[in-house]
């Protein structure tokens, strides 16, 4: 006997003591899918038998369920439930979280479950309780289903118990297995021509689609419109040929309980149906009734990546089934009023979803399709005089076509003001950013922050950033390379070349690294920045944590020369802004107070003590006492400070205003309806070598094949010759750049100082071989692992930012960013 049991489901098991509930359990459901009575009891009361602890093991096992439904987790209950009470507690809890309960009832012989009882030394109680269980059972068999167990098995043998076999069925609307890609059609409603307009616009041809697509259909192809018939004939053909799926509409729902003869009112549009499809055969209006009988809620496609049903559906219904479901998929949710036009006043769902699955519904017309928190409503009135909408899926292009006329009268003006079904798109709000966070990112998973990190992001975002509406990316700290085993280096090329190489790379890319701040670049074009990104202005230059480079004056200069300079990117890309990723020259632009206080400070100090002190030690050799370990330290000591400064200094050079300030751009980061992290590093380059002018740093760079010994000489060669002169060092790309390796995401880039500047970071003694030594030690995983979760939050910003996405979807991802800044990692890493 098979025993269908749907996934997600709620599955009791019903039998008197001794009918074998636990060993079918165990033997059919994983260990942690049981919740058992007798094992609550024993958590509670230390004894498993202890009756009078039922009602507490009872109250914990249903706490746990309810947490093993809520996260969508099939749950087996263990325990006699041969009481209708009993039972109706847990259908209540399967329909609070919106999963199918299921009854496998073990109705084995009286005779058999007193005689395995009576071998159980832990069953003390007479058989007069087995048969008062099994008497309860057999009154209640009958009425399970009335009871609302969506499906009953009963067993009646130990030999029907040893032959069953468990089927675990996905539920109808999980179609996980279906990638698409898709285009998803709104509300029809009984326009056949722009239907099949649509359709032709898409590319299919007599409903058969191009390159493997599916249609899909949201619902309400009846009513209003002057074909309802030709609207299900050529749905019907697409779903039976297996190119199309179709959820449910209220129209369709309302249609069928007419098609069933049941008292309905015919307004709306149905009246229109009805007398339609009174004029075709008996048998296409049974075709007709048993397709649209047959309709779903809703599907979960794509790997849960996209759902669609007709009203919409918050995320905590996806992939779940009941009545509730259904009704909120086909109605949407209500506040049970009406408004001025005698309508339903609809609760705006969408505007607090934050679900990562896409979301694509129907049912309430808007004058045009738009994005609301990665969903959007595809019904754009075709019936009212407006467009047949679809949406191609992934590609998230949208395609309309006008109505050919109005063929029904709204009740609502489609133009009259209605409440938005979301925020506004530059809207940001504090539960946004505040409390844990797990953002989903396409690159590398769910990337977590703390509360604690949030808090800290705040405090910087609110004090200290520009405008948020501006921070449509920060970029990842930079890991830096393995350290180096050479006995006079920390760092060095070997090591970044030998990492990507285990990592499965090829070709990387040696870009020479600028001794600058790290800068991003938002330049919109006149009139853009308003309509694009609510904020009037030409664009923003922040430093890696969302601060301002200059104040006002200066960053519009900045941006002016970006702007023109950058005329034939903005035609060729067709665009209206770009953002960049550059190094802003020199360090001491921005890093002037830290030079003075910090770098300067310590060198002008060691300069005036360590001279002295060798020169007071060389006295004091000379008379004959024995400082000379002293001496050689000191001396040793004394130079170091003298090449300590000589570092710093190569770094700084007088600006007045943006006066001798330049810009090195690097990564050309996205534009409208693009990011570009899939472009090899040589493309960006070459696109940013058009940035032409005295503002302008080029950026020198070398292509390295890790395969080739040669060309791996020749890149050691090159950092050897960018450092000897004092120079930062280089960093080392993939030259493909997003690049995925055997154990997943590739360091976008890792950074090889040179030995004098790394004077800088860890101070003027470090080259000193006890300070190297210890050096050799310092951790990296740490700061490894967090420039990967930086990194792939960080593209998962600018795809957002280039799919049009509202500001809180892409700034939780900004915000995420800053708010890893605040781990405490060695910042000289």
């Amino acid at each position: 006997m098979k025993l269908t049991v749907p996934d997600m489901a709620l599955v009791v098991l019903v039998g008197a003591s001794g009918s074998g509930k636990s060993t079918f359990a165990r033997t059919h459901f994983a260990p942690t899918q049981v919740l058992s009575s007798d094992f609550f009891r024993g958590l509670v009361a230390d004894d498993e038998n202890d009756q009078a602890a039922s009602p507490d093991a009872f109250d914990a096992l249903h706490y746990v369920a309810g947490k093993r439904l809520a996260a969508g987790r099939t749950t087996v209950i263990d325990a006699t439930n041969v009481q209708r009470a009993s039972r109706a507690s847990l259908v209540k809890l399967a329909k609070e979280h919106d999963v199918l309960p299921v009854a496998i009832v073990l109705d084995l012989p009286l005779g058999v479950c007193v005689t395995r009882n009576a071998s159980r030394p832990d069953r003390e109680f007479g058989d007069h309780v087995v048969r008062r269980q099994r008497g309860e059972l057999q009154r209640s068999l009958k009425s399970l289903e009335r009871e609302g167990f969506r499906r009953v098995h009963v067993l009646r043998s130990e030999a029907e118990v040893a032959e069953a076999e468990l089927v675990v069925e996905p539920l109808r609307n999980d179609k996980r297995e279906l990638t698409g890609p898709f285009d998803v059609i709104g509300d029809v409603h009984g326009c056949a021509a722009e239907l099949e307009e649509l359709l032709a616009e898409l590319g299919y041809v007599d409903g058969v689609p191009p390159d493997g697509r599916t249609a899909v259909f949201v619902g309400d192809l009846v009513d209003r419109g002057p074909d309802t018939p030709g609207v299900l004939r050529r749905v019907m053909g697409m779903a039976a040929a297996g190119t199309a799926l179709v959820v449910c509409g209220n129209h369709e729902q309302k249609l069928v309980r007419a098609l069933h003869g049941r008292k309905v009112n015919a307004a709306h549009g149905l009246a229109e149906s009805l007398a339609q499809l009174a004029e075709e055969s008996e048998e296409f209006r049974r075709q007709a009734h048993e397709f649209c009988d047959g309709l779903i809620a809703h599907y979960v496609l794509d790997g849960g990546d996209l759902v669609v049903a007709h009203a919409g559906l918050p995320e905590r219904y996806h992939g779940r089934a009941s009545g509730r479901v259904r009704s909120m998929a086909l109605y949407g949710d209500t506040t049970g009023e009406t408004d001025e036009y005698g309508l339903p006043v609809r609760l705006p769902w969408a505007r607090d979803y934050r679900g990562s699955a896409m979301v694509l519904y129907g049912h309430t017309p808007t004058l045009e399709p738009e994005w609301v928190n990665n969903t959007m409503c595809l019904d754009t009135g075709c019936v009212f005089g407006g467009k047949l909408t679809a949406l191609r899926y992934p590609e998230r292009q949208v395609v309309s076509v006008k109505a050919h006329r109005v063929w029904y009268e709204p009740a609502r003006p489609r133009d009259a003001s209605r409440p938005p079904a979301g925020r506004e798109p530059a809207v940001l709000e504090l539960a946004d950013v505040t409390g844990k966070r797990v953002v989903q990112t396409a690159h590398h998973g769910r990337v977590g922050v703390s509360a604690e990190q949030s808090a800290a992001a705040l405090e910087v975002m609110s004090r200290f950033a520009v405008d948020p509406r501006w921070l449509a990316y920060l970029p990842p700290t930079m890991a830096p390379c393995a350290t180096s085993a050479r006995p006079d280096h920390l760092e060095h090329p070997d090591e970044a070349f030998a990492e990507y190489r285990a990592a499965g790379v090829q070709s990387v890319l040696c870009e020479e690294k600028h001794m600058g701040s790290r800068a991003v670049v938002l330049v919109c074009q006149d009139g853009v920045a308003a309509r694009r990104f609510g904020i009037e202005g030409g664009g923003a230059v922040y430093t890696r944590t969302g601060r301002p480079f200059f104040p006002a004056a200066q960053n519009r200069e900045l941006l002016a020369d970006v702007r023109s300079a950058a005329a034939e990117l903005f035609r060729e890309l067709d665009t209206g802004w770009l953002l960049l990723d550059a190094e802003l020259l020199p360090w001491s632009a921005k890093a002037g107070s830290l030079i003075s206080e910090q770098y300067a400070s310590v060198g002008a100090a060691a300069q005036a003590v360590l001279p002295a002190a060798v020169s007071a030690l060389t006295t004091a050799a000379a008379r004959g006492i024995d400082v000379s370990d002293l001496l050689a330290r000191t001396a040793a000591r004394s130079s170091t400070v003298d090449a300590y400064r000589t570092a710093y200094r190569r770094y700084c050079w007088p600006t007045q205003g943006l006066e001798g300030v330049r810009l090195a751009p690097f990564q050309l980061l996205a534009s409208e309806g693009a990011a570009y992290h899939d472009r090899p590093h040589a493309w960006h380059l070459s696109m940013l070598e058009r940035l032409a002018g005295p503002r302008f740093q080029p950026t020198r760079t070398l292509e390295v094949d890790l395969l080739d010994p040669a060309s791996v000489a020749r890149g050691v060669s090159w950092w050897e010759e960018l450092t000897a002169g004092g120079g930062e060092g280089m960093v080392v790309k993939p030259a493909a750049n997003l690049t995925r390796g055997p154990r997943g995401l590739v360091q976008p880039g890792v950074k090889v100082r040179g030995r004098e500047y790394l004077r800088i970071v860890y101070g003027p003694d470090y080259t000193l071989p006890p300070n190297l030594e210890r050096l050799r030690k310092r951790g990296l995983n740490r700061k490894r692992t967090l420039a990967l979760r930086e990194y792939a939050l960080g593209l998962e910003a600018l795809e957002r930012t280039a799919r049009g996405e509202p500001l809180w979807r892409v700034h939780e991802c900004v915000f995420a960013v800053l708010a890893l800044e605040s781990d405490p990692v060695d910042p000289r890493l």
